[in-house]
């Protein structure tokens, strides 16, 4: 009796365990998201923009703090307070008057700055039409299993934002994007948060599916900012930010808190303005999709049930006297122009007379086998295997103009000798006025002077 008793305890308890288990492995892979991804947008220029700047580096901060690495981040400063002249604390960006936490920090990689900072290039970004020339840390590479933040701070109004006082983005071209990014597969769910006045008009228009938004302001409500520093002039945040990166502050890469938890971060009494959100398009309960799963990063992990012993000392491998030649063998260099003599890091100059051309052409070939020459009575005409020969043909009667640069150069280039500019010899203009005085002078006498000055 008392083993049975032992066994439905043991029963009992095993299935509460597997029940939560599967819980717990629910809620992880509820969402459906391998990666995550963040674009983080400042949209201002001039110093006295200060705060949207720190806004969009804090997030970027808090973002990497939660895991996701700067290769997943799009970072786009349209001005650089760091590095200017105005700044009293050059090479930082501080978002509380205490001056405590620097967020430009050491290792902040920004990827699109200044000018680059455009409608058109965030457009591009979005929906990954950029020039095959772009490198990866410029593109957003994210597919159908991407959970992606979009944050964007500047100056707007009732369905705009306007990028560096110079172009504006409407709310229609961003919904369109976003529906292109859907079309794409491009996303998997996306979190967009604007902090800007009437930022609640920017989402109005929004009709793809799986798409989260939050405002730090509703139509026809301004924006305000946080954290006056006397110091720099400047306000240092905006309210909506600070208090949102207040919260994020208390959470961790395992952390619970959802997105409900988020909506309520900054109410009116705090704020001033009234923050919006909408949540129709997406298709979750807000309230099962975790904080992380937009600000954090997905670690892909691997289960097994073998034994691992991580204590053993790695084994170097010996290696047999013919694996001793083949590697050798592979690292070994070819025979070459022999580079100490005749390039030594300068520039080394040639004249070759037209009388002794032949003669310099059979030496060059024979230090260099497996260079190809083609050559005339004027110039060398192709060189395959070398890159750094230049070759000018300076005159029939002078020959030609060889100029080794560097350890070599894929063809020879060939170029016309400059022309000279032509200047007057010192004195010549003094000398051409004084004649022209004087010819005046001599025609109309000293009554006509009058006209001159």
């Amino acid at each position: 009796m008392k083993i049975l008793t032992l066994f439905s305890l043991f029963a009992t308890y095993s299935s509460g365990n597997s029940i939560n288990i599967e819980e717990n492995a629910g809620q992880f892979f509820n969402s459906g998201h391998t990666n995550n991804w963040a674009v983080l947008v400042c949209t201002s220029r001039f110093w006295f923009n200060y705060r949207h700047v720190a806004n969009t580096l804090s997030v970027y901060r808090s973002v990497k703090r939660l895991g996701i690495p700067d290769s997943h981040i799009v970072l786009m400063l349209a001005d650089d307070m760091a590095c200017n002249h105005r700044n009293p604390k050059p090479a930082t960006v501080f978002s509380h008057k205490n001056m405590e936490l620097n967020v430009y920090g050491d290792d902040v990689e920004v990827d699109y700055r200044g000018y680059e900072v455009t409608v058109e290039n965030f457009l591009r970004v979005l929906t990954g039409r950029l020039p095959p020339s772009t490198p990866r840390s410029k593109r957003l590479l994210s597919d159908d299993r991407s959970n992606i933040l979009i944050y964007l701070t500047g100056h707007g109004g009732n369905g705009f934002l306007k990028f560096q006082d110079s172009e504006e983005i409407s709310n229609v071209e961003l919904a369109d994007a976003f529906e292109q990014m859907w079309q794409k597969r491009r996303y998997n769910e996306l979190l967009f948060i604007i902090d800007t006045c009437q930022g609640a008009s920017m989402y109005e228009r929004f009709y793809s599916p799986n798409l989260m938004a939050l405002a730090s302001s509703q139509v026809g409500e301004d924006s305000l900012s946080h954290q006056p520093d006397l110091a720099i002039g400047v306000h240092l945040m905006d309210r909506y930010t600070f208090y949102l990166l207040e919260f994020l502050e208390d959470i961790h890469p395992a952390s619970k808190s959802n997105m409900n938890d988020l909506f309520k971060v900054c109410p009116k009494s705090q704020c001033v303005s009234t923050p919006g959100h909408r949540t129709d398009l997406f298709l979750r309960d807000p309230g099962s999709a975790l904080i992380t799963d937009f600000f954090g990063s997905v670690r892909k992990i691997e289960i097994t049930m073998e034994t691992i012993n991580l204590t053993d000392p790695i084994q170097q491998v010996e290696l047999s006297p013919v694996n001793e030649e083949l590697q050798i063998e592979k690292y070994s260099y070819a025979d070459q122009l022999p580079v100490s003599e005749i390039i030594h890091q300068r520039v080394h100059t040639f004249v070759l007379n037209l009388d002794t051309e032949q003669k310099v052409i059979g030496n060059i070939q024979q230090q260099m086998s497996l260079c190809r020459f083609h050559a005339s009575r004027l110039f060398l005409k192709k060189l395959q295997s070398f890159e750094c020969v230049v070759v000018r043909e300076i005159s029939y009667r002078v020959g030609l103009f060889v100029s080794f640069r560097g350890r070599g150069c894929p063809h020879l280039i060939f170029k016309k000798p400059k022309q000279r500019d032509w200047h007057p010899p010192d004195g010549f203009i003094l000398g051409l006025w004084t004649l022209i005085l004087l010819v005046f002078f001599k025609t109309y006498g000293m009554k006509h002077l009058k006209h001159i000055f």
